[in-house]
C-alpha cells in the first residue's frame, strides 16, 4: 500500500479529500496546478503533432510546385525555340534567333523596371496606416485623460 500525496490522482470516494467540497485550499491549488500542467503539456503535444503534419504537407507541396516551375521553364524554352524555327522559314536562323533574343531582353527589362518600382513603393517596410491609426488612438486617449 502506498502513501497518498496530493499530486497523485485518487478515485472518487477513496478519501475524503477527493471530493472538492471537502478538500482543503492547499489540496485544491495542488490539483489545479497539476491539471493545468497536464493540460498545457497535452496542448503542446497536440500542437507539435499538428505542425509536423502541416510541415510535411507543405514540404511535399513545395516540391511539387518546384517541379511544376521547372517543367514550365522547359515549356517556355520550347515555345521560344518554336518562334525561332518559324522565323527561320523567312529569315536566316541567326537573324531569327537574334530577333527573339532582343524581344526577350526587352520584355525582361520592362518587367525588371516594373518590379523595381513596386519594391520602391513597398519600402520602408513600416505599416504606415497602422502607425497613423495608433497615433490617432494615443492622441484620443491623451485628450480624454486631460478632460
Amino acid at each position: 500500500m502506498t502513501a497518498h500525496t496530493p499530486s497523485q490522482a485518487t478515485p472518487t470516494g477513496t478519501s475524503p479529500s477527493s471530493d472538492p467540497a471537502n478538500a482543503t485550499t492547499g489540496e485544491l491549488i495542488t490539483r489545479l496546478s497539476a491539471q493545468v500542467s497536464e493540460l498545457v503539456r497535452g496542448e503542446i503535444a497536440l500542437a507539435k503533432a499538428e505542425l509536423a503534419q502541416k510541415g510535411k504537407r507543405a514540404g511535399i507541396g513545395a516540391g511539387l510546385a518546384g517541379a511544376a516551375g521547372v517543367l514550365a521553364l522547359y515549356g517556355v524554352g520550347a515555345l521560344i525555340t518554336t518562334v525561332i524555327a518559324a522565323l527561320a522559314l523567312i529569315l536566316p536562323v541567326w537573324a531569327a534567333a537574334l530577333i527573339v533574343a532582343v524581344v526577350i531582353f526587352i520584355v525582361a527589362g520592362v518587367l525588371g523596371l516594373l518590379g523595381k518600382n513596386q519594391i520602391q513603393r513597398a519600402t520602408p517596410p513600416v505599416p504606415e496606416i497602422t502607425v497613423e491609426s495608433v497615433k490617432r488612438d494615443v492622441a484620443t486617449v491623451s485628450e480624454r485623460i486631460k478632460r
